[in-house]
């Protein structure tokens, strides 16, 4: 399931205000780094240093943005591209070239306008996906409890490879997207699993036919690699990074394979880096963590009742849920929603509690005979340009998590763990077997993701934020991506859910993301801050925000 952090927390803010050569290293008795000297991946390593050696002479030509590629592009933001090897074992084979956003360090104080603030380089933003792109990242200058941050570093963002004009990678012709009313049963019948294994087959073959034989290089140890030549072509010694939800995934496989080249890390919502998590296990562990987290949002509906009048219990908020879903399933509405357009307008509560207001009412006012707040928020837009960008990161998603690992290729384990998990978390399991099923007939090779582990000393310190109860990145995953970092340290926002905390709601976690950003300042051990403020009942939808899905 996708997972998308920065428009939930910095992003939101954002969208609101502006409406040397990589060496490889042995990390453990009798297991070697993939790329060291005689073991697999030297190849790609010898790649990467010698793209990176190009990439640093080269630089980046920034100059105008484009509307594709930032829609309202302020004057500060420039935009350009650089050149990264299709296959990095073949450095002198095809390229293809990543679009990349940039505005330039201030250097001026916010608080005293005669100050200057001294330069610390580059920071480069991944918000997730896989499928995502940053290239709006550096209008977040702009908002006020950034601007010490645009301050000091130039704020970097970017299209990673197959993600928007970045060697855009397809699955299917975009005005083929369904917009029809969509089914989704709790318990599918035999009959409809059968058809979700046939729409998996042909989007499987439709990836394959689209994108080519270059659809086997979309995978994270590539993300990493590339953002290893981002580094060099930003003419940075050692990389400032921030990542989100996935892009902390290959942010640690980054950290892993070129330990020399990190200066500072921050990892916002992690995955659980575990090679045995990575994709299969990692998505049943996202079903039920979504169902603790869909628990939160019905209890937090029922403390509100005098609101919403779905009733003064998880229960009772729970069967009006059901009966909306059994209604539009008789009668799309507005012809336009049903049960599959209010999952996923329904999922964005599980990833931001922002949303909890608008969904709850729109909820309210369909069961009292209005539909047009859910429609609203749930109904697919007409938009070309939107309906291909969802098309392009659906593509991107599917390519680089049925690359990175083995996945069951046999329907009969998909069937049985999912059919065990619906039993105790119903709220999204199903839903997520098809969106990653495709993986099960998947036509390209499958790698063996790397074992991500770092001695002490090796790297700088890791800042690792990560809320509680976050349920698209379960904090097991933090928990493990700490154990494996060695020296680095965990800040935790107790008892909330909300999917990337950096810059978000909590004056708690901010102040130990600035301190670090802007000092290299940790904790001096794992840290601890109290819950943001559960969102307001409001008794109108208002317009909301679409689920993080595509």
């Amino acid at each position: 399931m996708r997972a998308a952090a920065l428009y939930s927390a910095a992003g939101s803010l954002l969208l609101t205000t502006l409406a040397a050569a990589p060496a490889g290293h042995a990390l453990d008795a009798g297991r070697a780094l993939p790329g060291a000297p005689g073991v697999p991946g030297a190849a790609e390593l010898r790649g990467t240093a010698v793209a990176a050696a190009r990439a640093r002479a080269r630089g980046i030509d920034f100059g105008a943005c484009s509307r594709a590629d930032i829609p309202a592009a302020a004057g500060s933001v420039r935009c350009g591209t650089v050149s990264v090897p299709l296959d990095y074992a073949r450095p002198d084979g095809p390229q293809i070239k990543l679009t990349v956003s940039r505005a330039e360090a201030t250097q001026k104080d916010p608080r005293d306008s005669e100050r200057r603030v001294p330069r610390q380089g580059a920071l480069v933003y991944n918000p997730g996906g896989p499928g995502a792109s940053s290239m709006v990242f550096p209008l977040i200058g702009a908002v006020p409890q950034w601007k010490q941050v645009a301050a000091a570093y130039d704020l970097v963002g970017y299209a990673p490879r197959g993600v928007g004009r970045s060697a855009p990678l397809s699955c299917e012709d975009p005005r083929r997207l369904a917009t029809a009313p969509g089914a989704a049963p709790v318990h599918p019948s035999a009959a409809y699993k059968r058809e979700r294994i046939a729409r998996a087959k042909a989007y499987a073959r439709g990836c394959a036919r689209r994108s080519g034989s270059g659809l086997r290089h979309y995978t994270s140890l590539n993300n990493a690699r590339d953002l290893d030549v981002l580094r060099a072509a930003l003419g940075e010694d050692r990389l400032t990074f921030v990542g989100a939800s996935y892009g902390t995934y290959f942010g640690a496989l980054y950290a892993s394979m070129f330990p020399s080249h990190l200066r500072r890390m921050v990892l916002d919502a992690p995955v659980n880096p575990d090679p045995e998590n990575i994709w299969y296990r990692s998505n049943l562990d996202q079903s039920a963590a979504f169902e603790r987290r869909w628990a939160d949002f019905k209890g937090w509906i029922a403390r509100h009742d005098d609101v919403y009048g779905l009733g003064n219990t998880a229960g009772k908020v729970q069967r009006g849920y059901d009966t909306a879903r059994e209604r539009l399933a008789r009668k799309a509405a507005d012809g336009k929603v049903g049960p599959s357009q209010l999952q996923d307008a329904f999922l964005g509560a599980g990833y931001y509690d922002d949303d909890w207001p608008s969904r709850a009412a729109a909820l309210s006012a369909y069961l009292k005979g209005d539909p047009k707040p859910l429609v609203r928020l749930a109904a697919a837009g007409p938009d070309p340009a939107a309906r291909a960008a969802a098309e392009n990161s659906n593509a991107v998603y599917t390519a680089v998590e049925c690359n990175d690992a083995p996945w069951p290729t046999d329907w009969k384990t998909w069937d049985r763990d999912n059919t065990r998990l619906a039993r105790v978390a119903p709220f999204e399991t199903w839903d997520n077997a098809w969106m990653n099923l495709p993986c099960a007939y998947w036509p390209a090779p499958r790698q063996k993701p790397l074992d991500v582990r770092t001695r002490p000393g090796e790297l700088p310190p890791v800042l690792i934020l990560a809320a509680e109860r976050d349920a698209a990145a379960p904090y097991t995953g933090a928990l493990e991506m700490n154990r494996r970092l060695a020296g680095s340290i965990l800040v935790t926002e107790r008892d909330a859910g909300t999917h990337g905390i950096a810059g978000g709601a909590n004056a708690c976690v901010n102040g130990h993301f600035w301190a670090y950003l802007l000092n290299g300042r940790v904790p001096g051990r794992h840290a601890s801050c109290a819950p943001h403020q559960e969102p307001r009942p409001t008794a109108s939808a208002g317009k909301g925000t679409k689920s993080p899905r595509g």
